[in-house]
């Protein structure tokens, strides 16, 4: 971790990689409050800077509740960008959201700002910085033929037709084993092999300087069973039965997110409200966890992994701002 006493990185040391700041970490885990502490430093230092959100959720203008949306109040002045941008009745792929990142980290570095990646999206912070494989379109039917096997029975099949791949995912990881069998049997060539060839990325054209937040297990937990049971009073119910009412396709990821499905089960009378709190609580949990595992191992060695066991005035000031360069108050 940094431990320097000032922000020449924000400066760009390098004229040719411009600074890129980015706070990464699971849901619940307080990094919106760490972007805009972090974007009023870089303010405070006479750069201007720019919030730009990588979290899947928080692009649908339809989720602003369940995806707890930063607030105009949280914003707290700064520029916020890619927040509420999509219509839920468009799909934002994780290509989609690095095309329009670059856009936003353009148009920063166009007006002399610093833009702040805040997010735990993992997939949309790969695609931003390594660029994304060009496989190409997936056959239907043979789409519809590995997603309608059971996972034990893809799994083998993945075992034989791609076994690096197998070799690295667990026999009950649905979603990755039915993709790479797709892409495999579709295309003839390996995911690892198209993932070789990557492009688009920015990771090399910027100076990444970033911060993984890994708050304590137990802490983040009962911090995500708070936010959920806090939704509802902030209009969660409603939020979903405006979705309902759009009658959207519900393999869209809007009608898939967290929260969504269960509250439309309280709605349709078949839980309990508290059965529908204590479902989404445990699917945010269970959310949660896969972030971290994957924050925790997936990024470049050399981000710095910031353990949490408290939430509190000092968590800005003494930990996370030093990650960036600045270890004294503002």
């Amino acid at each position: 971790m940094s431990t320097d006493n000032s922000f020449d990185w924000i400066h760009g040391p390098d004229p040719a990689r411009p600074p890129l700041a980015l706070i990464a970490g699971p849901t619940a885990s307080g990094k919106s409050d760490c972007a805009v502490a972090l974007a009023r430093a870089i303010e405070a230092q006479g750069k201007p800077a720019v919030v730009i959100n990588a979290d899947s959720a928080q692009v649908y203008a339809d989720l602003a509740v369940l995806s707890a949306r930063p607030s105009p109040e949280d914003m707290g002045g700064i520029a916020h960008r890619l927040f509420g941008t999509w219509d839920g009745a468009v799909a934002c792929s994780a290509a989609d959201w690095a095309t329009a990142a670059r856009q936003e980290i353009d148009a920063a570095y166009g007006r002399g700002a610093v833009p702040v990646l805040v997010g735990g999206t993992g997939l949309y912070i790969r695609t931003l910085l390594d660029g994304i494989a060009p496989v190409p379109p997936i056959d239907p039917e043979v789409r519809a033929t590995v997603r309608a096997l059971p996972v034990a029975q893809a799994y083998a099949a993945l075992r034989e037709e791609d076994p690096e791949r197998a070799e690295r995912l667990g026999p009950t990881d649905t979603t990755r084993i039915a993709r790479a069998l797709e892409v495999v049997r579709s295309t003839g060539v390996t995911l690892q092999t198209w993932q070789a060839a990557t492009t688009g990325g920015i990771g090399e054209q910027v100076h990444v300087k970033a911060a993984i937040l890994l708050p304590e297990r137990k802490l983040l937990y009962a911090r995500c069973d708070a936010r959920f049971a806090g939704m509802l009073d902030q209009g969660a119910i409603e939020e979903v039965e405006r979705l309902l009412a759009r009658q959207l396709d519900p393999d869209l990821p809007v009608m898939r997110a967290i929260g969504v499905a269960e509250i439309a089960a309280y709605l349709a009378g078949e839980v309990s409200i508290q059965a529908a709190i204590e479902r989404a609580s445990q699917a945010t949990r269970n959310y949660a966890k896969r972030q971290f595992t994957w924050l925790r191992h997936q990024p470049p060695t050399e981000w710095p992994r910031i353990a949490i066991d408290s939430y509190t005035e000092p968590l800005l000031h003494e930990i996370i701002l030093p990650a960036f360069g600045l270890t004294r108050h503002i």
